[in-house]
């Protein structure tokens, strides 16, 4: 908002507020207006913002009106958006669900237990864990009752903070409830694109700005509005040299009341603060009463604010599932061009094939990292180009449909040609390989998927083929994609922390007065750090150690590579950490950098400054165990012995340490390490006391979590992931070098194996480390494939 735009609506809210007689007292008339306006701001301000922020907005909106009136215990807030922070768990009772709660959820619990209206909650737990575990496992717990009296006696927000600590997936939902309960369920329903009314509240001062999104053009929209309307309409796609036609058509529109809608304007940011002067002039000036000035730019931070402030934003976004992605595609087909191809029977069947890969390939992004490691901004123009290549070839080869050339083009050439990552690619041949084949035009019903919903029906027209589709189910099941129901769990997860990091930025950064005497919180918590970081490496006692023994030369450098690392690594922390308690102190003055570092600890985040030796997405308590863990690996590594088992996640560079071990071998056995790769066999088991000497060949690994899918121990194979179970552990691997390339095996799946969840990485920092041959059990490799499996050297939590 402009302050100019934020009394303009207050105005008309005043105005429009005014139902029946006048004579109102004037307290109900305050009342009258403040709700009025409450509502109005809302919907204006959600015409500005794409779909995944408006619940943010109610619930920021929701919690701001309930601190005015007293009804924010602030404690209770905090924990809902920091968690359960730093937990000692040497002295926390014991698990009672240690089987089905998992132990960050425990965390929580114990926490939560130490504030007032919380009290009694893990004995609750200890006394009735048959029915928190129902609770837990259900649905749709925010639904739900608690058990015991906790239903009854817990308010909206402690209810919310008991689900955030044990159900993150449903805290989205749970958010919805909530606002709707405060402050009205019309501040959960945010209101429909209609142009037509958002045209209405505008006037000839007045920009209206088109925030744009991948995939979505606004320009169709505008012209059926101006025919609506029968006015004249001038449109310039900004680029190069098209400044002038712009200022032309504006001067026009400006004399003559005409519509200037100039598209684009990210491409042209040069040219933005000379739009802005026009605009401003338009503000001082007298423009003709018709005049229109719209604009659409991708977001950008170097967009002019003053621009926004003034204008009426409006968001465009894509069509969400797979029945709006299928139809919109079939839309774009006219009779004309569907009645093109020689082979209609081959066509029409190839055609739905084609429509549904590519809305399969859209959809698949809300999965996250269990659906692309990158997401792609796949268009109709890929689209387009690939449906005039069926038609082609069809007509080319009426003998036999070359589908091997037709699979390339579409996989590897025009929807490929967007895929960077290798493992991504992967994908979406597995996707073409099973649409594009000789039993989706030979079969009767060829299915899609594994539901009976999904399939190709018999012969039709174009408008067959629509009502087909609009048959389809409104909501998009997992194994629509071929993923697991827990996919859509993990999904859930990551867009509620995002919305609650988010959150917790926008709140203010508020410095309370203590007495003098008081105890700093921050020094408090700085101490507690201090005492839980590890003491720095003497690397001369490291050496003179090694010196003496005769761990092989690769993995001692390796050692003193890490170690190095630690080293820089635990002094950041020490010393940010004691300057910062003297910065409380008054005994020190504080940096950009430190200021960073003591947000960063207000929130609970491991701080940009530490997060640099390696990465990671735990919280700061996890991260502080984690970083604890590592450092004793390495401190039993030059006390002791080398290790019989490696613990992986310890190594900053997972891929030197494994290279090193090739180097071993390759000295060991006198072979160039350029001729050596790993085989990986998968041990019965996962506890490293089980192994009790050296492999002759290689190292065994532990440490190893499973992403999408679970490891049979038994059978030694992979399998479905229990309900509700994201990430299993997998057992011990032995990395043994081979001379020659391996080769896949049938009945095996190629496993990638990842630093962290996000598999993408950085490009500093690439997240991939290897790739390990999985035995894929009942089912192939494919159907791993597209569930997304992966494994994980960390996790986020």
């Amino acid at each position: 908002f402009s302050l100019d735009a934020y009394v303009d609506l207050f105005n008309m809210s005043i105005d429009n507020s005014r139902v029946g007689s006048l004579d109102v007292p004037v307290s109900k008339r305050c009342e009258d207006i403040n709700a009025y306006h409450t509502l109005a701001v809302y919907k204006y301000t959600c015409r500005g913002l794409f779909e995944a922020h408006k619940l943010l907005f109610s619930l920021q909106l929701c919690l701001k009106i309930m601190e005015t009136q007293g009804l924010v215990n602030q404690d209770e807030f905090n924990f809902f958006a920091l968690g359960a922070g730093l937990v000692d768990r040497l002295v926390q009772r014991k698990n009672p669900g240690d089987d089905w709660l998992p132990a960050i959820a425990w965390d929580n619990v114990t926490e939560m237990d130490k504030l007032a209206g919380f009290q009694g909650l893990m004995s609750s737990f200890e006394q009735m864990p048959r029915d928190w575990k129902a609770w837990y496992m259900s649905g749709k717990p925010e639904t739900e009752q608690m058990p015991g009296d906790w239903s009854i006696k817990c308010s909206e927000l402690q209810k919310l903070c008991i689900l955030k600590a044990l159900r993150l997936d449903r805290v989205l939902f749970a958010a919805a409830r909530f606002v709707s309960a405060n402050i009205g369920p019309e501040f959960v329903d945010p209101p429909s694109f209609d142009l037509k009314a958002v045209y209405e509240t505008s006037n000839c001062k007045t920009p209206l700005i088109f925030v744009l999104s991948p995939g979505v053009d606004p320009t169709a929209g505008i012209l059926q509005l101006a025919a609506q309307m029968n006015q004249r309409l001038e449109n310039c796609a900004l680029g190069q040299g098209q400044a002038p036609t712009a200022v032309r058509m504006i001067e026009e529109g400006v004399q003559k009341g005409l519509w200037v809608f100039l598209a684009n304007c990210h491409l042209m940011l040069s040219w933005m603060p000379t739009l802005e002067k026009m605009i401003e002039a338009l503000v001082e000036g007298t423009p003709h009463p018709k005049f229109r000035l719209w604009l659409s730019s991708s977001p950008d931070p170097n967009f002019p604010i003053s621009i926004l402030q003034r204008g009426i934003k409006m968001t465009t976004e894509p069509p969400k599932g797979l029945r709006s992605n299928l139809l919109t595609l079939y839309n774009t087909i006219s009779d004309e061009q569907f009645n093109r191809c020689h082979h209609q029977s081959a066509y029409k069947r190839l055609l739905f094939a084609l429509v549904w890969f590519h809305a399969i390939l859209l959809e698949r992004r809300k999965f996250k990292s269990l659906g692309f490691n990158i997401p792609y901004d796949f268009n109709e123009s890929d689209f387009a180009i690939c449906h005039d290549l069926i038609i082609v070839f069809l007509d080319e080869y009426p003998d036999r449909v070359p589908f091997d050339a037709m699979k390339y083009l579409i996989a590897e050439a025009n929807y490929g040609g967007r895929v960077t990552d290798d493992w991504d690619r992967r994908l979406v041949n597995v996707y073409i390989g099973e649409l594009f084949c000789d039993e989706c035009i030979l079969s009767e019903k060829f299915m899609l998927a594994e539901l009976p919903d999904y399939y190709i029906g018999e012969e039709g027209d174009l408008k067959h083929y629509k009502e087909l589709i609009r048959a389809m189910p409104q909501t998009d099941h997992p194994l629509a994609f071929g993923q697991h129901s827990n996919s859509d769990m993990a999904a859930s997860i990551d867009d509620a922390g995002n919305m609650i990091d988010v959150l917790v930025s926008l709140q203010p950064r508020i410095i309370k007065a203590v007495d003098e005497e008081a105890v700093d919180p921050l020094a408090a918590q700085c101490n507690d750090l201090l005492q839980q970081t590890p003491d720095v490496f003497n690397m001369r006692q490291v050496k003179d150690k090694l010196d003496s023994r005769s761990d092989p030369d690769p993995l001692k450098t390796v050692l003193y590579q890490e170690l190095d690392r630690y080293n820089k690594l635990l002094s950041a922390i020490q010393r940010s950490l004691s300057t910062i308690v003297k910065v409380t102190a008054g005994l020190a003055s504080t940096t950009a950098e430190l200021e960073d570092v003591m947000l960063s600890l207000g929130q609970l985040k491991v701080p940009k400054l530490w997060g640099s030796t390696y990465p990671s997405l735990k919280p700061l308590g996890s991260w502080m165990r984690d970083l604890a863990q590592r450092i004793d690996f390495f401190s039993g590594w030059v006390d002791d012995s080398l290790p019989m088992c490696w613990w992986l996640p310890a190594m900053t560079y997972p891929t030197g340490f494994l290279t090193a071990v090739l180097q071993v071998s390759a000295r060991m056995n006198g072979l160039s390490i350029d001729s050596l790769s790993y085989e990986t066999p998968v041990q019965i088991s996962g506890d490293k006391l089980s192994i009790s000497s050296y492999p002759k060949d290689g190292v065994y690994v532990s440490g190893i979590f499973l992403e999408g899918a679970t490891w049979n121990f038994t059978g030694s194979y992979l399998e479905e992931s229990r309900p509700m179970e994201l990430i299993s552990a997998m057992p011990i691997i032995h990395f043994k070098p081979v001379e020659g390339k391996r080769r896949q095996g049938k009945g095996f799946y190629t496993c990638p194996l990842y630093m962290y969840p996000v598999r993408s990485g950085s490009r500093e920092r690439p997240s991939y480390v290897v790739s390990v041959d999985l035995r894929s059990g009942k089912f192939s490799s494919d159907f791993w494939t597209k569930r997304g499996v992966a494994m994980l050297l960390s996790t986020s939590f």
